[in-house]
């Protein structure tokens, strides 16, 4: 299973769009899904909760909002190996911070490959591989990279101080 930078949602409504990866799910298990990323409360808010139609590619909530189906919609389908493309370029900050609590839920016990260029989406990984132009650079934890002297220490400093 994969989720992108951009979470590709179905005409149709909120609890169908979870259901994509395991077509035969209860409401009890989308709603479980949903709880266990953090969805619950905004889809509750919605005017028809979980029936509320989302509208084509999912128009009708916000970027943030499409990221955490995506990621109910994974935890539901429970794949064995899990591929995040980029899953959190395209959030603000407190859509961000979201995004960072279900991709901690929907990654444990499970193999994953992230790609992403964002720090803060990298520093929950086991194992990181450090790319320039096509070929591995760098490898080690996130901990053992920004410890040293290569190119993620140099790039998590200039983040850390883009931060303040």
């Amino acid at each position: 299973m994969m989720v992108t930078q951009e979470s590709f949602l179905f005409s149709g409504t909120v609890a169908e769009n979870i259901a994509v990866g395991k077509p035969d799910a209860t409401r009890a298990e989308i709603e479980a899904a949903a709880r266990a990323i953090g969805a619950h409360e905004f889809i509750s808010a919605l005017p028809d909760g979980y029936d509320t139609d989302v509208r084509k590619r999912g128009g009708r909530i916000s970027a943030g909002q499409r990221q955490l189906v995506a990621f109910a919609r994974a935890l539901l389908a429970d794949p064995a190996v899990l591929i995040l493309d980029e899953a959190t370029s395209s959030l603000d900050v407190p859509g961000e911070q979201a995004v960072q609590h279900a991709m901690r839920t929907v990654l444990a016990g499970r193999t994953a490959v992230i790609i992403a260029h964002r720090l803060s989406t990298v520093e929950i990984a086991d194992r990181v591989l450090v790319m320039d132009q096509g070929r591995i650079v760098e490898d080690g934890t996130p901990a053992t990279l920004i410890a040293g002297e290569g190119r993620f220490a140099t790039l998590h400093q200039t983040w850390k101080d883009s931060l303040v």
